[in-house]
């Protein structure tokens, strides 16, 4: 997002990158180690200040959140955060599939062309 964008539409942006390591481990009740290592594990990728330091947005706390969340029911960080990816991608399949649906439905109808 461009610097010239007003604050208050960067503050609605959920992708924004608006807090700093130690700023989101704050909020999480958890450690930078422990952003390092979803991270590292590639459950997320924050974005770098000018200066190298990683930032996060919301939208990646709420991420960072629901690994907090099975990490500290006992799953292993690397599996808490294949589990995460694996639904995001079931939660992305079932939105596809629910268009497809609607296509369908809204779709005329055309028998469908014998063989040649």
């Amino acid at each position: 997002m461009a610097a010239d964008t007003p604050l208050s539409d960067r503050l609605d942006d959920d992708d924004y990158p608006a807090y700093t390591m130690g700023r989101a481990a704050e909020m999480l009740g958890t450690t930078p180690g422990f952003l390092r290592a979803i991270g590292e594990a590639r459950l997320i990728t924050p974005l770098r200040s000018e200066g190298g330091h990683r930032r996060y947005s919301r939208y990646q706390l709420r991420i960072a959140a629901r690994a907090r969340e099975l990490v500290d029911r006992g799953t292993p960080i690397e599996a808490a955060c294949r589990i995460i990816i694996l639904e995001d991608q079931l939660e992305e399949a079932q939105r596809i599939n629910a268009e497809y649906r609607r296509a369908a439905k809204t779709a005329p109808e055309h028998p469908a062309p014998g063989p040649s």
